[in-house]
């Protein structure tokens, strides 16, 4: 009686259809075997389509298990380095715009009272900084073994120079736990590079991988100490490769990063897939002196090249050719009547340099170096710096239209080679309509800019926002010739800018003793 009862409420059910009103329609024996096709068709695909999402879930899986790999193998080889020191300490009052990660203390000095308050109750009021105070600096290093061997009673450590350069005192303390007073075994500060020693053998080095065969989007891995937190790992690719003329070093050839970098992590080093060390973490873009994605990294081949001299020697020493060069831009390539910006120009050649005993010509555009084409300031002056001193060199010139290669026998860069400022004169007169005054070189002037009478004139006035001022060009500037001819007097140099093309002119300047030219357009 129940069983009718609950046939009655049931609402009527819809007579079942055969499957194959939904599927190609047949007549006989052919339309039943297309109905078992498409039974079998859709079954299929339901099983791909679970199959792919299962698939795609896995390979992520792998991924992760492979970074979490990596991350295992190179931690143990990965220091957190403390430094103690004076006022002043490297790296404790960095500018945003390129910032080395070393921080005085994690999170800042303001923290609590940013989130509480300067009167929250529990919290000791903080003091007003003295003038004069022990800073605590953080920072990141990892083990490194050189050409020659790890030592059985001591360990290399790679870390950046501004890390440790003022430090009075430096500890470094493993992932184990275990904490060793470190010294200084050689610094380089031209490229930010250093090597401390600890005072125990046995530790796991990580291998430097060639970075010249580091790929534009190829994953890494950055491991390091940021805010002193200990072995933070994040994950990112390479953004570009070959910075240089940042600023941030003197010597710089670096990788660019998203991986998530921050303050503590300098000296850390950039992992590759196989856990190879490709870079070493230096500097970062920042507003706010934390991540936005632009990291970079001092690469794998710099840091051997160097890391071995200051093992060996202490210091670095750098090839030598004399020469200062500026990017050809396309205005300067037109001035020489250049078809396009393909080069480096050479703005000054020193006296008694191995350029000047090789024939390099001020003006002379280098397009090769070594069978290379030269492209960048930054990676040709790396290219020398790195070629040891007595090397010989292959540089490839254009002169007048023709192309030349210069054999030069590489010197030794000394202090004394370095450019140095010169004086500068403050004698104001009015500014013209260019933007800019010139004065005739007296005997006086002629002395103080360690020039001879007749060599240039001297710029005295630039105006604000003049075409002259945004070009760059400053007061105690000299002007040595415009359109590639001398200028001798302030008439002769009237003269050549009046009869400029186009209101256009090619000058060659000089602050203190370094050389460049420059075009300058006031249409």
């Amino acid at each position: 009686m129940q069983r009718n009862l609950i046939q009655q409420i049931q609402p009527p059910s819809e007579p079942q259809r055969p499957i194959s009103r939904w599927l190609p329609t047949g007549t006989g024996e052919g339309g039943r075997t297309l109905a078992v096709l498409g039974i079998i068709l859709i079954t299929l695909l339901g099983t791909a389509s679970v199959l792919a999402a299962n698939g795609g879930i896995e390979s992520l899986r792998q991924s992760g298990k492979a970074f979490a790999s990596v991350a295992g193998k190179v931690s143990p080889s990965v220091v957190n380095i403390q430094t103690e020191g004076g006022a002043g300490l490297a790296g404790t009052d960095q500018a945003p715009s390129a910032l080395p990660f070393n921080h005085p203390m994690p999170y800042g000095e303001d923290f609590f009272e940013r989130f509480f308050g300067d009167r929250h109750p529990g919290l000791p009021k903080r003091e007003a900084p003295r003038s004069k105070r022990q800073l605590v600096g953080q920072g990141s290093g990892f083990i490194f073994s050189p050409k020659s061997g790890m030592p059985a009673d001591k360990t290399y450590i790679l870390t950046n120079n501004h890390v440790v350069e003022n430090a009075a005192k430096i500890r470094v303390k493993l992932r184990d736990g275990r904490e060793f007073e470190a010294t200084i075994t050689g610094r380089d500060p031209r490229s930010d590079i250093a090597i401390i020693e600890i005072p125990t053998g046995g530790l796991p080095p990580l291998p430097l991988a060639d970075s010249s065969g580091l790929d534009i989007g190829e994953w890494v891995i950055a491991v390091g100490n940021p805010f002193g937190l200990s072995h933070t790992v994040t994950v990112g690719v390479v953004s570009a490769t070959g910075r240089t003329s940042l600023g941030i070093n003197d010597y710089e050839d670096f990788i660019q990063t998203d991986a998530a970098i921050n303050p503590g992590n300098s000296g850390g080093p950039l992992i590759n897939l196989d856990a190879e060390v490709v870079g070493m973490n230096t500097a970062i873009v920042s507003r706010n002196g934390g991540y936005m994605g632009v990291g970079f990294a001092i690469p794998s081949n710099l840091l051997g090249a160097v890391a071995d001299q200051l093992i060996q020697a202490g210091e670095v020493t750098r090839g030598y050719l004399g020469i200062l060069i500026q990017p050809l831009t396309p205005e300067l390539a037109q001035s020489f009547g250049l078809g396009q910006a393909q080069g480096i120009l050479v703005a000054q050649v020193t006296p008694g340099s191995p350029a000047a005993a090789a024939g390099l010509r001020q003006g002379d555009v280098i397009i090769g170096h070594q069978g290379e084409t030269v492209t960048d300031v930054g990676a040709f002056r790396n290219r020398i710096a790195l070629t040891p001193p007595g090397g010989q060199a292959r540089i490839g010139i254009l002169r007048n239209g023709q192309t030349l290669e210069v054999p030069v026998t590489i010197g030794t860069l000394t202090e004394e080679a370095l450019p140095t400022s010169g004086p500068s004169q403050g004698q104001a007169l009015e500014a013209d309509a260019l933007g800019l005054k010139v004065q005739t070189l007296t005997p006086q002037l002629a002395e103080q800019f360690d020039v001879a009478v007749g060599e240039g004139v001297v710029v005295t006035t630039v105006k604000p926002g003049s075409v002259a001022a945004q070009a760059g060009i400053e007061p105690g500037t000299l002007i040595l010739q415009v359109n590639q001819q001398p200028v001798k007097d302030a008439a002769s140099f009237k003269q050549a800018i009046e009869h400029s093309p186009d209101k256009r002119a090619l000058l060659l300047l000089r602050k203190g003793s370094r050389q460049q030219f420059l075009v300058l357009n006031w249409r």
